[in-house]
């Protein structure tokens, strides 16, 4: 039978630093949550267990709101961050076809990682910017009326 290891908050590097900056209150776990997440990219399991241990709640509180939320990631990001609108107004645009060069260009589909953790690739459901569909949020930067061609021009100007 395989052993079982059990990391610590202390075995991820900064973690301590992270937990230490809230207070052990319950109302901190989104904000600790979204703290660990821009420290260590993703929230793993070693993270929710420490999150808990800090806050004193139960493990499974930790994993409800993680996996309740869309923007917590259970799952090492890219360091590109790929998301392309879905909604209606883009849709109508062309975001199927914009996401489809997307996903050949990578290699990967909606929802994956790139092998070399360089990109992410998520539908989203609106950005809420209709004017300017179809929409496609790279690293935060939002770019409008969006081509296929266009989108792999992004993407190119990354590597």
């Amino acid at each position: 039978m395989g052993r079982i290891v059990t990391l610590t908050a202390s075995q991820t590097p900064g973690l301590d630093a992270v937990l230490a900056r809230h207070p052990c209150e319950e109302s901190q776990l989104i904000p600790l949550l979204q703290d660990i997440q821009d420290h260590v990219g993703y929230i793993s399991a070693e993270s929710m267990r420490a999150a808990a241990t800090h806050l004193n709640i139960p493990e499974s509180s930790v994993y409800g709101v993680v996996t309740f939320y869309s923007q917590f990631y259970l799952t090492r990001q890219g360091r590109h961050k790929v998301k392309v609108c879905q909604g209606t107004a883009c849709h109508v645009r062309g975001a199927v076809e914009i996401i489809r060069a997307v996903t050949a260009r990578l290699g990967i589909k909606p929802g994956e990682t790139t092998r070399d953790f360089e990109f992410s690739v998520e539908r989203v459901a609106c950005f809420g910017s209709c004017a300017l569909a179809p929409v496609m949020v790279v690293n935060e930067k939002v770019y409008g009326n969006v081509t296929p061609e266009m989108a792999i021009r992004i993407l190119d100007e990354l590597t």
